[in-house]
């Protein structure tokens, strides 16, 4: 097989959109940490003092989290099958939009540089005619 035909067939590969989809995610989620980051620094004084009582507050629920769990974990499993598959698509879908968002770009990128690099065409240049005079003789 020829890479081109390589290259098509994995471009046309779900799997192959759904990675794409995921990377776009990333960094969008990596865009907002910053900002994230600030909100957290400026709250720093205010979580240090509500530490102690979030604390007992959070082991109280761990103990009903834990009676809770074999029952929770088995509906989660349940449900977790069903939303992979819904993640892996919309994570394909996103991948195609950025695929074909970029290719676009790509596509106009190649076009304008292969106008540029084409040598100019001469346009054909028609003939000039003779005309036949004839000498008047006197």
């Amino acid at each position: 097989m020829t890479l081109a035909t390589e290259v098509k067939k994995l471009t046309e590969s779900k799997p192959f959109y759904a990675v794409a989809g995921v990377g776009d995610f990333a960094v969008e989620k990596l865009r907002e940490l910053p900002e994230q980051l600030q909100k957290l620094q400026s709250r720093r004084a205010e979580i240090a003092k509500d530490l102690p009582a979030k604390a007992r507050e959070y082991a109280d629920k761990a103990e009903g989290f834990a009676r809770e769990f074999p029952d929770k974990a088995r509906v989660y499993a349940d449900q977790l099958g069903h939303r992979a598959t819904e993640v892996y698509e919309d994570f394909a879908t996103r991948g195609r939009k950025v695929v074909s968002k970029a290719s676009g770009e790509a596509a106009l990128e190649l076009e304008e540089v292969s106008e540029a690099a084409e040598p100019a065409v001469a346009e054909p240049v028609e003939p000039v005619k003779k005309t036949r005079t004839t000498k008047a003789k006197a």
